[in-house]
């Protein structure tokens, strides 16, 4: 083998061992999830996880979605959606802003159910019995409680 020949491939194997070492020494910079939820470690079981501030007004839409919420997933996610410790997580939450979660995804909740994912509360099941209006009416009437909250 040549010089030249012998250069190259002392460069590549360089290369790979530095490359290698880099790869086995690294640390883990993987960013941790940015929603993660909040230690509920002091909230009584079944209590609210979150404080939610009502807006003086909601809009005729999202009345409607009060009223709904309150037949179809209060039970779950608490009074005016502010979740409910070891039952079901707030949907007043930066978790569920707009970018997050988007409206369409409340409503595949709602058909679907969802597996657990963000919050150790177990999956959500289907819930039964809610027209598409019906869970835009609630959507609209969380997005204004979360607009009311800082969320958006």
């Amino acid at each position: 083998m040549s010089k030249a020949g012998l250069g190259i491939a002392a460069f590549f194997i360089i290369g790979l061992a530095l490359a290698a070492t880099n790869f086995l020494t690294r640390e883990d910079t993987a960013p941790t999830h940015s929603m993660e939820p909040p230690d509920l470690s002091d909230v009584e079981a079944g209590g609210p996880i979150v404080d939610v501030a009502l807006p003086a007004e909601l809009s005729p839409e999202a009345q409607v979605g009060q009223r709904v919420f309150e037949v179809a997933c209060a039970a779950c996610h608490g009074t005016n959606a502010a979740g409910q410790n070891g039952v079901a997580p707030p949907l007043i939450h930066p978790t569920y802003r707009p970018n997050h979660h988007s409206d369409q995804a409340f409503l595949m909740a709602a058909r679907n159910g969802v597996p657990a994912h963000h919050w150790e509360f177990g999956n959500m099941p289907v819930i039964e019995g809610l027209t598409n209006a019906d869970v835009r009416a609630i959507v609209r009437y969380i997005r204004e409680l979360q607009r009311e909250n800082g969320i958006s």
